[in-house]
């Protein structure tokens, strides 16, 4: 099967790339610029996913269509908005991928993405989903927890600050649950969604095994690095709630109003997914120690 990605060449499409290549699939990536060293079964074309025109017909011989277009923060300035590379992409690939004939489309949303929706980043991602919903192509929605993995953004960012001091500060009271699964784990079910009849028009919640509170989350990743527990100062949520808007306006500041919406209303599920895909995540512990260990 001739495959086209979107977001191929990001965190979650390295994982996914490899995990088609086993499956024995040719690959058509999306890519702003072409890289140089090329790679058996990957053909690249240059082209803008918020920009019809400039790849329309890159999908044109290709068997199904992968979306895994988007970003967890907007920089407007640059033109990286929610709006933009969940929703205009996202109708961009359905329009790309039923003029060329394909049937088979699979769309990587997020966990927590829902009709009432508190934040922007889940109300675009659920805007983006009915889009898919009512393509009326063969569609498969994905919508991973917090995903890890080497070159991963959440967990690297924490150990990064637990490597510089031994204190992280918490905000609220640390409770609040996280269930990550690995990026091997949502590429592999990526993989079997193209294999699987069954997954047609529907959408799966993919989570880990290990559901951690925020503070437990933090211990985890410091004894990977064989680090003990951290200090773990609580922010009042109702001060950080008046700081973080201020504050996001700079992009160094690592948290957004959004990112603390989503955090305190947990990113959990009932793990329903390993039925349909019949495989076990990886256990959290031993993953982030493949990469963080000392």
């Amino acid at each position: 099967m001739k495959i086209f990605i979107a977001g191929g060449t990001g965190f979650v499409g390295g994982h996914l790339k490899r995990e088609l290549l086993k499956h024995g699939h040719d690959l058509r990536l999306l890519v702003h610029k072409r890289s140089p060293a090329g790679e058996g079964g990957v053909e690249q074309v240059e082209g803008d996913v918020t920009c019809l025109e400039s790849f329309v017909h890159a999908l044109n011989d290709c068997d199904a269509a992968v979306n895994l277009a988007g970003i967890i923060r907007e920089f407007p300035s640059r033109g990286a908005t929610f709006e933009r590379l969940h929703v205009q992409a996202t109708a961009n690939m359905l329009a790309a991928a039923t003029q060329a004939g394909i049937r088979r489309y699979l769309q990587m949303s997020a966990l927590g993405t829902r009709a009432d929706a508190i934040s922007d980043y889940h109300k675009t991602k659920f805007r983006a989903e009915e889009l898919v919903r009512s393509s009326g192509l063969d569609w498969t929605i994905l919508r991973p927890s917090l995903i890890y993995g080497p070159g991963d953004a959440f967990i690297t960012m924490l150990a990064g600050q637990l490597r510089l001091v031994p204190v992280m500060p918490v905000i609220g009271d640390g409770r609040y649950r996280l269930q990550p699964i690995h990026g091997d784990d949502v590429a592999h079910c990526f993989a079997l969604s193209l294999e699987r009849p069954e997954t047609i028009g529907r959408c799966f919640n993919l989570c880990g095994n290990d559901r951690l509170s925020f503070d437990d989350l933090l211990d985890t990743v410091a004894a990977a690095m064989g680090k003990s527990a951290p200090l773990k100062p609580h922010l009042p949520l109702g001060l950080m709630k008046m700081i973080v808007p201020v504050l996001q306006q700079v992009p160094q500041f690592p948290i957004t109003m959004d990112q603390l919406q989503m955090l305190i209303e947990e990113n959990i599920c009932d793990g329903e997914w390993k039925q349909t895909f019949d495989f076990e995540p990886r256990d959290f512990r031993e993953g982030i120690r493949e990469y963080l260990r000392p």
